[in-house]
């Protein structure tokens, strides 16, 4: 049986795939301004409607900002995980998964990365990880600054393991698995255990010592699933949605 033919590709894509490629030719950084529109409607042979599209995907993607006004235009920015984040979301949505699907993801790939961190991780943020495990010690009683300083731990040890991949991964997961946004408590006790933990993974990871940075998150990871489990089953059972 014949296959259908392959839709081409949208010109307006096809032209934010050559303004991208432009970026990098030209060695473009963080706050420079690209053409203005009448140059690049020249440069790519577009009219405005698609070039106009073309930068509204890129601004949506992180690539660029739009800035009004005059000395305004695309101004090319840091793209970050938020993307990838909102896409996951609306992959797992419509495929009805639960949210037990992150922290099986998390369990599989954070011991991974907790290896390689204590092979990879420069000194520079090794101290900021301990920078991390003692604020949330400072901190115990302020829910808050937990949950930050959580996912502060996690995604140092996430790019720490020089692996782009998985820095964007965990960030991405994190911002899904929210526990205040999905209705996971962490009482004082709760708080101390995750703090003993983060200790107990940072000693493992500051001794350069793989196996034991491995098992460490391993073992954290799974008592964080045990515990929301116990007390939170309805919470790992509910669909993924997206929302704020």
């Amino acid at each position: 049986m014949a296959q259908p033919p392959l839709r081409p590709q949208k010109t307006a894509m096809l032209v934010a795939q050559q303004i991208v490629a432009d970026i990098n030719r030209r060695g473009n950084t963080v706050g420079d301004r690209l053409p203005p529109e009448r140059v690049m409607l020249d440069e790519y042979s577009v009219g405005r409607g698609t070039l106009r599209e073309s930068l509204r995907f890129l601004e949506l993607q992180g690539v660029i900002s739009l800035r009004p006004g005059p000395g305004g235009g695309p101004v090319v920015q840091q793209p970050d995980a938020s993307s990838l984040t909102t896409t996951l979301t609306l992959l797992m949505q419509f495929e009805k998964a639960p949210f037990r699907t992150i922290t099986e993801a998390r369990t599989a790939l954070e011991p991974m990365m907790a290896r390689l961190a204590s092979e990879r991780m420069s000194d520079e943020k090794l101290a900021e990880l301990k920078e991390s495990v003692d604020n949330m010690h400072e901190n115990l009683e302020d829910q808050e600054v937990f949950l930050e300083e959580n996912k502060r731990f996690h995604d140092l040890i996430a790019h720490g393991s020089g692996n782009v991949m998985f820095g964007y991964l965990v960030d991405s997961l994190l911002g899904i698995l929210d526990g205040s946004a999905i209705g996971i408590d962490y009482p004082q006790f709760r708080r101390a255990a995750v703090h003993k933990a983060h200790l107990s993974i940072y000693e493992a990871i500051a001794s350069r010592d793989p196996e034991a940075s491995a098992e460490a998150m391993a073992r954290h990871i799974h008592e964080y699933v045990r515990y929301a489990e116990k007390k939170f089953p309805d919470v790992l059972d509910a669909p993924i949605v997206w929302s704020s």
